[in-house]
């Protein structure tokens, strides 16, 4: 299959990933058949005037019928809401969908790309965080793949094809830190959003820029490593790598360890999980070595930062206590973005919740997941409701 006669869909084209994909495309030459673009509608005409798809989905009735009398003079179809991206998904000729939408909302998406037998391209972690096992059953269930757009969990899947599942001894997890590398619990007390949203190497949507600032975001990336490459959490090592160089790698039972170096771009990602198994020519930067003259690496300070370790536990404990987490997390991002608790009280948030529902959530379908999920969001905003 030539570079042209590639079609993807991308699922949240207007948020920091979807743009950059939507970049690729562009440079690479795919053929781009399926976006969503949340409310934007704006940013959404740009897209389907340029890549001209078959079908755009908006969020709700304002922004649908906005951008319905924006294109009409096109022959992209419109289509509304959550029902609009699975009816986009089932119509798609794309052969790849990149999953880039924030949060729990992307799950049903997934669920629908693997249905439909779809490359997944998956930069939804949620998905996995939320309802692991339901979506690994999924794409084994009909032979649907998914590549991680992650970096850590590209570098990751690319480091893997050196050695045997039984070979792996750990996966070490790189983390940039955030801004507040090195800062106390106490000096975190005064940070403000300004201060948390100036991340020092990725540019990434606000959500997440949140999540690496208080390193939620790795222990959701704990998670997501564990289904995706199906190791316990207890092999999976973070370590704190301020450049962003190394994007991740595998140590395996005879003590080499495999890495992908790289630029930090996100393009990268996204053009391998759609070239794959193939490498074609860059999108992005080279790395130059020498002008980089040195990498450093650190443990994580579990004390300031005590999400990864609860994002352990979560996964230790099973059932659906990682979207329990989950949920907590967006909930108490929302109420931090919008300055109504401080930067301290996102993990208090988070914790109050976990400890709440800590008796267990089991499950046995995604509608219990979904009923857990809405109590620790209640739960979450009841708390908040306390805070000082």
């Amino acid at each position: 299959m030539t570079d042209k006669e590639k079609i993807i869909a991308v699922l949240g084209s207007t948020g920091s990933v979807g743009q950059q994909a939507l970049d690729v495309a562009l440079k690479r030459g795919y053929r781009v058949d399926f976006l969503t673009a949340n409310r934007n509608t704006h940013l959404a005409e740009k897209y389907v005037r340029l890549f001209k798809p078959s079908y755009v989905a908006m969020a709700d009735e304002e922004s649908f019928g906005d951008l319905k009398v924006r294109i009409s003079d096109t022959d992209t179809r419109v289509l509304l809401g959550s029902e609009g991206i699975t009816e986009g998904i089932e119509r798609t000729a794309a052969d790849t969908v990149v999953n880039s939408i924030i949060g729990e909302a992307g799950l049903i998406p997934t669920l629908k790309a693997l249905e439909m037998k779809k490359r997944l391209a998956l930069a939804n972690k949620e998905s996995l965080v939320v309802a692991g096992h339901i979506v690994m059953a999924k794409a084994k269930e009909f032979g649907a793949e998914i590549i991680p757009v992650d970096s850590e969990h590209s570098a990751i899947f690319q480091s893997l094809k050196s050695g045997k599942e039984s070979e792996i001894k750990k996966i070490i997890l790189t983390a940039s830190g955030g801004p507040f590398f090195g800062k106390t619990r106490e000096e975190l007390e005064k940070v403000t959003l300004a201060d948390t949203l100036a991340h020092p190497t990725w540019k990434m949507g606000k959500k997440i820029t949140v999540d690496s600032a208080t390193l939620m975001n790795k222990g959701f990336e704990i998670i997501e490593a564990a289904y995706l490459f199906g190791v316990g959490a207890e092999k999976i090592e973070v370590v704190v790598h301020r450049e962003s160089i190394l994007h991740s790698a595998v140590e395996y039972i005879d003590n080499s360890v495999i890495g992908e170096f790289s630029v930090p771009d996100m393009r990268m990602c996204v053009q391998y999980a759609v070239d794959y198994p193939h490498r074609c020519d860059a999108v992005c930067g080279e790395l130059d070595l020498i002008k980089l003259s040195k990498m450093t690496f650190f443990r994580p300070d579990t004390k300031a930062f005590p999400l990864i370790e609860l994002a352990k536990e979560a996964m230790k404990m099973g059932g659906a206590m990682p979207a329990v987490l989950n949920a907590a997390d967006e909930v108490a991002a929302e109420k931090f973005l919008s300055e109504k608790i401080k930067f301290i009280q996102i993990a208090d948030v988070v914790q109050n919740v976990f400890e709440t529902l800590s008796d267990g959530c089991k499950y046995s379908s995604l509608e219990d997941i979904l009923s857990f999920d809405k109590s620790a969001r209640e739960i979450a905003e009841n708390y908040i409701l306390k805070l000082k």
